[in-house]
């Protein structure tokens, strides 16, 4: 009776290991695979990548930093750490990372964005954070001062 409970037992890991091995080997992507990302003259377009700034620089930067820009506080005490995605978005897929800030990342401090933001910001997010391994520190700072002139210029309408 004991063999017989242990076979089985063997037989569910070995099931569950080749399932989490096929998932992770790649052959298997169902998260991504029905996402379709717009035109490329979308994700390059200054508007866009303008949008994807704003909410990037207002949501994003307190956990993975930007060129010449050091994660806040909150960073240091999340486990695991957030990644430096200046550092990484290159390897990543546009479609991995318009999964990722739509839902989230269950146990991790990544939020879900998807339910207080539509597709095209997210997608404007992604094409951002795909600029980031190329930007240098002042052409981050640049963006941001245009940001602060733009924001004082709705003031003065009056």
């Amino acid at each position: 009776m004991k063999c017989i409970i242990i076979t089985i037992f063997s037989l569910i890991i070995l099931v569950v290991l080749g399932g989490l091995l096929f998932i992770y080997s790649g052959s298997y992507d169902s998260r991504y695979e029905k996402i379709t990302p717009p035109d490329k003259s979308v994700l390059t377009n200054p508007k866009t990548l303008r949008v994807g700034f704003d909410h990037y620089n207002e949501m994003c930067i307190v956990c993975h930093g930007a060129p010449g820009i050091e994660p806040g506080e909150a960073r240091a005490g999340l486990n695991p750490k957030p990644p430096i995605l200046a550092r990484i978005a290159k390897k990543m897929p546009e479609r991995e990372l318009f999964w990722v800030i739509k839902h989230g990342i269950k146990m991790t401090g990544m939020p879900a964005w998807g339910p207080t933001h539509s597709d095209d910001k997210i997608w404007a997010m992604v094409a951002f954070v795909k600029t980031l391994p190329g930007m240098t520190p002042t052409q981050y700072k640049a963006l941001q001062a245009q940001a602060g002139t733009d924001k004082s210029d709705h003031h003065h309408h009056d």
